[in-house]
């Protein structure tokens, strides 16, 4: 059993990013370890943990995930229960960006956090652009960065462009990227690790201007 969070990059580090998982993948899923080894090699302290029914699928088989919304509150008790020393940025991959997304407002404005990092946005479920989840992205008020690949099928660059939001959420997209940001290398000439070093860099510069 994994421990409560999976902890990557210096200890010392100026800034700690706090990660939820997505819907069908656990924290040391292939995707969500190479995303936190990029982002530590920048030099954060990377901490990623895990919602209750994943945790529980070690031991008792599959669950499905519930509605994101219910597991707002886990997501803030992660944050207490972390108690991060200086600045921290939460978010996530998927669905764990999005349940951050709905309480990082909250956080920002209690000034527990400095932002937020969602990685492969879920904007709407693949091939249903009508259900959009996007309604409180609109107002919201934390500076958020959205890293997305440009082939994502929960949301491309056509969807986005048309879709309601604040001008705090700032998107970086990743040519050929899909929902893992990982590139087609013959159609793209990008490599997986070459977007998670782009997606790293640009969170680092970001990261930075929070800081200022």
């Amino acid at each position: 059993m994994p421990e409560r969070f999976l902890l990557d990059g210096p200890g010392d580090a100026a800034v700690t990013i706090l990660l939820a998982h997505g819907a069908g993948a656990p924290m040391d899923s292939a995707s969500m370890t190479a995303t936190a080894k990029a982002l530590a090699d920048v030099g954060f302290r990377i901490a990623r943990f895990e919602f209750a029914y994943m945790a529980a699928r070690r031991t008792s088989g599959r669950k499905p995930p519930p509605r994101a919304e219910t597991l707002n509150p886990e997501y803030r008790a992660a944050v207490a229960e972390l108690a991060a020393d200086g600045p921290l940025i939460i978010g996530g991959k998927s669905m764990g960006g999005r349940v951050a997304s709905m309480v990082a407002d909250d956080l920002y404005s209690e000034g527990k956090i400095a932002g937020l990092l969602c990685l492969g946005y879920p904007f709407h479920p693949p091939s249903k652009p009508e259900q959009l989840r996007t309604k409180h992205l609109a107002g919201l008020a934390t500076p958020t960065l959205i890293c997305q690949g440009t082939r994502d099928e929960f949301g491309t660059p056509q969807d986005v462009e048309d879709y309601e939001l604040s001008d705090r959420i700032e998107i970086l997209w990743l040519e050929d990227g899909d929902h893992d940001l990982k590139p087609r290398k013959s159609a793209s000439g990008f490599s997986t690790a070459d977007h998670l070093a782009t997606m790293a860099k640009a969170v680092a510069t970001w990261a930075g201007r929070l800081a200022r």
